[in-house]
Parts: structure tokens; sequence; C-alpha cells
């Protein structure tokens, strides 16, 4: 060989040998470690499923429903407390008085010689009337006998309203007269025309006097 030849192999070879380890590995690239499998395998690790996603939505939910829920429920009474319903109304037994008054006619009752008589139920006393007609003016109160008559009386007064089941009168106990007699209602009037038709049996037994 030629001198010049032994030159260009030396000086080649002694290039090449003369490189770094780095700079030989990376001139080639096919000889180093593949890295790719290993970076895919960590972003699969880092990327989220779908399990994960529904966990996060759920919570997330639950924590909204509480945050409304929560002022509501401060909001609410500690007790509720059921209300009291008023007690049922007993139906007491009435005084004798007031079922007396409520059997009383009440209105205009013509009586005879033109008088008449006005009976009102006292709106603000139940069981008290007022009695009045030309001249008098009374209020009275039921009062029980033993006759089955309906009896009114004015104890201040003295005057006393007899009621029967045909007729009626009033009378001044004080004075020891009458002054009004034979005053009727129509229910009383009807009644003594059913008297007349249909007489009620005596009290006194006659049958066979005189014998």
């Amino acid at each position: 060989m030629s001198i010049r030849r032994w030159i260009f192999l030396f000086l080649h070879w002694g290039l090449l040998g003369g490189l770094a380890p780095s700079a030989w590995a990376q001139s080639r690239p096919h000889d180093q470690p593949n890295t790719k499998p290993q970076a895919r395998a960590e972003k699969a690790q880092a990327r989220p499923t779908s399990a994960d996603v529904t966990a996060r939505l759920q919570a997330q939910a639950a924590a909204e429903a509480a945050a409304r829920v929560r002022p509501q429920m401060a909001e609410m009474p500690a007790k509720v407390e059921a209300p009291l319903l008023p007690a049922p109304a007993l139906s007491l037994p009435q005084p004798p008085e007031l079922l007396i008054a409520q059997q009383i006619h009440q209105g205009h009752l013509p009586c005879e010689l033109g008088a008449v008589v006005r009976i009102e139920a006292d709106a603000t006393q139940p069981g008290y009337f007022h009695v009045h007609g030309k001249g008098f003016r009374y209020r009275m109160f039921p009062v029980q006998t033993s006759t089955g008559a309906l009896r009114l009386e004015d104890k201040k007064a003295g005057a006393v309203w007899l009621q029967l089941a045909n007729k009626s009168m009033l009378m001044d106990q004080k004075k020891g007269r009458r002054l009004a007699d034979e005053c009727a209602h129509p229910d009383q009037l009807a009644y003594a025309e059913t008297m007349k038709t249909n007489p009620p049996p005596s009290l006194i037994d006659t049958r066979g006097m005189g014998r």
C-alpha cells in the first residue's frame, strides 16, 4: 500500500474509536431501550375509569342534596305538637223551669172584654218572660206546680200568669183580682174546640148517685 492509503485508514479508525460511548449510543437509536410501553402504562393508570367517575358524581350529588336540606332542617321547630281539640260538649240536663219555659205560648193573646196580653221571652236571660198589657208590665219566671198547669210569677209585684190547655189568665195576688181572663193562643183555641166535641172525662164519678 501507499503511504497515503495508510494515513487514510489510520485517520478513519482513529476517529471512529474516539467517539464517546454516549455519542455512539445516540448514533444507534435502535440499540436504546424502548420506554414507550412503560409511558403508555403510566398514562393508563393516571386516566380515571368509569367507576371512578360514577363514584365522584354520586358524592357530588349527595353533597348538593345535603346542602339543600340543611337550611330547611334548621328552620323546622324542634318538636311539633299536635293541636289540642276541644272536648265534645256534654248535653247536661235542663232545669225543670227551662222545660216549662219552652211550653209557654208567646205573642199577642186576646182576652175577654177586649183586653190583650203580650208575652215575649227575655233575650238576655233564658227562662224569663216579659208579660205586659194596658196598665201593667211584669218580668216573670216559670214555677213548678202539682196540677200540671204552666205558671209564671213576678214575686216582687205579686203577679201570676197561669196557662191551661184551653185558656190563660193573669192575676194580681196582692190585690186579689184578675187582670185578664179567657186569654187564648191559637193552639188553645183549637184545643177548646176539641173539648166541645170530645169532652174530657169528669174528675168526679157521678154514676150511681141518687139511687
